[in-house]
């Protein structure tokens, strides 16, 4: 039997749903990050990130530590775009919720401005607690979501997703 529902992912401006998909954000400490190469093959890896943002719905930036001669590093530098997954388990069975988007990234130095006053206010610990700032090929990726950031599961309730998991579960917010 064919589904016959239509239904696209609700997109919404709502300050509830936009303040639970930011606290995850914020919250959460891995993604997958996506690029491309000059070639135009994918390229994904998993990385532990922080965040920052300035307002509890504002832009947020999260920023990531590798080495400049990484993959991730070379494709970042040559097209200063990504995407990002992030998983969220909520249940004990059955796949992670999820957030993800698209954002513009750039490689930052170790002794960039930027990093140093954040590494100076003592934020961004999650990613520099273990060594990374002692990596003579060290680099920071800044990572900044672009248009709507989308969710699968957050804000949905279990008995909806169990009913119709194709389609109850997507939400796209914009942030910022």
């Amino acid at each position: 039997m064919t589904n016959t529902t239509t239904s696209q992912p609700s997109t919404v401006n709502d300050p509830a749903q936009q303040a639970l998909v930011l606290r995850t954000i914020k919250k959460k400490s891995f993604a997958v990050l996506s690029t491309v190469s000059n070639q135009g093959f994918p390229h994904a890896a998993g990385v532990v990130y922080d965040t920052i943002n300035a307002a509890d719905h504002g832009p947020i930036v999260l920023y990531t530590h590798t080495m400049r001669s990484s993959r991730k590093a070379r494709n970042i530098e040559a097209h200063g775009r990504a995407g990002v997954v992030i998983p969220v388990r909520k249940l004990p069975v059955g796949p992670p919720f999820t957030v993800q988007f698209q954002a513009r990234a750039a490689l930052l130095a170790m002794d960039d401005p930027e990093i140093t006053a954040h590494l100076t206010a003592g934020r961004l610990k999650k990613i520099s607690g273990h060594g990374e700032l002692d990596e003579s090929d060290g680099c920071f990726i800044r990572i900044e979501p672009r248009g709507l950031i989308h969710s699968y599961g957050l804000g949905v309730s279990i008995l909806a997703l169990a009913r119709d998991p194709l389609h109850a579960g997507a939400r796209s917010v914009a942030m910022g």
